[in-house]
């Protein structure tokens, strides 16, 4: 069901090469097909979105049915139990609380007084947002793409979420309802993607789109960027737990377990400095996976990417986590704020016994959209910083000009850019 490794192990290497590599594949098919979506979309605007949404998601729609009307949204937080709707308006809170902090405001230097420089900070105009729909409902997706959105002062927030055979989440449309979503509609795939990208008769055209999805809309985000900004480019989840065999194994084969349901693509993996104690994870795996609904995609993931590996020490631990650079990351240890120091790559980290990694998923607060794939070397968890532009600002003094014109022109004049340096000598003369 998973294996069980260690680090001398001969098919130690090519376990991790195969873990890193998946998802990563894009067929000449796929990235095809998505090409000729978006030129399609491009040219015919609603009418190929409604046919793409007819062909992929069995959904009859025209130009005036595509987007979700206000008595659907009404009808859909009618039939939502008020638990839900207060668990999703405490999420939406406590994740709104959390980028609030992360504000910043347009500044200016005061550091000399001939020449003043700083950065002004304004929210986008418009976001699109991916929503994924099939295999499960997210409304945890509209929340943690959306609120931040909104905190940020964005004009227009327009989500985009498949609605196969027609049938809508209602806790997703009651998510988009509290977070403040300007505009729903039923279409997902490269169709929505090239829609937001560059807009319909119908669909307006956005400056930036957030949100995972399948193969094919990570391939149309790739493939628009630039036209618009993207997020990340969001591979299969994963997760791993350190563990220096303090804890419950039941729990650990918890979190093991919440990520491998998610499909068959995920990545769950323990590292452990007591293998009896990864024996007991082990054992535990077997028996709550038989309760699992969706077993058979868990049971696929375990056995494809899962593994439960010992290492000699936390140190060992910690240099396999930041080599493989995981989404989640659990420090299920007995100081994990002592290891933590040691931690340089991962996308959250979530520190102790009682920090189950669903914690951040759902409303701890922080944004569970996070790199995968191992590029939390160098990418952040989506944040307010995504939502917002920053524009350098500029002014000199005429003693500030003549205090350092002479170093520009000489600079553009190094370069051989002869108006450049003009630009600044016409100035000095006078």
């Amino acid at each position: 069901m998973i294996r069980f490794l260690h680090f001398d192990d001969p098919e130690f290497d090519q376990m991790f090469a195969q873990i890193v590599a998946r998802g990563e594949e894009v067929s000449g098919e796929v990235e095809a097909a998505v090409k000729a979506i978006i030129a399609d979309v491009r040219e015919r605007g609603d009418a190929a979105v409604c046919d793409y949404t007819a062909r992929f998601d069995h959904l009859t729609l025209t130009a005036s049915t595509l987007e979700v009307t206000t008595a659907e949204i009404d009808a859909a937080m009618a039939i939502v139990d008020p638990q839900a709707r207060c668990d999703l308006q405490l999420a939406a809170e406590r994740i709104a609380a959390f980028h609030r902090k992360q504000k910043t405001e347009t500044w200016l230097s005061t550091d000399e007084n001939d020449v003043l420089v700083g950065q002004m900070v304004r929210p986008l105009d418009r976001v699109g947002i991916y929503v994924p729909g099939g295999k499960a409902a997210y409304p945890s997706s509209v929340l943690m793409n959306a609120v931040p959105a909104k905190v940020a002062g964005v004009g227009e927030v327009i989500m985009v979420v498949p609605m196969p055979g027609g049938e809508a989440n209602p806790h997703v449309l009651a998510a988009a309802r509290i977070a403040g979503v300007d505009r729903i509609f039923k279409v997902g795939g490269a169709q929505a993607v090239a829609a937001l990208a560059y807009g319909t008769a119908t669909i307006p055209r956005v400056d930036k789109i957030t949100g995972p999805g399948n193969i094919y809309v990570a391939t149309a985000k790739r493939l628009v960027f630039g036209q618009v900004d993207i997020d990340m480019i969001a591979g299969p989840s994963e997760v791993l737990v350190i563990s220096d065999g303090s804890g419950d194994p039941a729990h650990i084969a918890a979190d093991l377990l919440s990520q491998a349901e998610h499909d068959e693509l995920a990545s769950s993996i323990l590292i452990t400095t007591d293998e009896s104690f990864g024996r007991k994870v082990e054992t535990a795996l077997a028996d709550q996976l038989r309760q699992l609904k969706r077993e058979t995609i868990a049971r696929q993931s375990l056995a494809s990417f899962g593994a439960i590996i010992v290492a000699r020490d936390l140190m060992e631990a910690a240099a396999f986590s930041n080599r493989l650079a995981p989404e989640h990351l659990e420090l299920a240890v007995a100081d994990p704020f002592g290891l933590l120091p040691r931690i340089r790559h991962a996308g959250a980290v979530f520190l102790g016994h009682h920090t189950p990694e669903a914690a951040g998923d759902y409303l701890a607060g922080p944004n569970h959209t996070l790199p995968t794939g191992g590029t939390a070397r160098f990418f952040s968890p989506l944040s307010l910083d995504d939502f917002v532009k920053k524009s350098s600002l500029v002014s000199f003094s005429k003693e500030g000009l003549q205090r350092l014109g002479p170093a520009i022109v000489r600079i553009a004049e190094l370069e051989g850019l002869e108006a450049h340096a003009k630009s600044v000598s016409i100035r000095l003369k006078s």
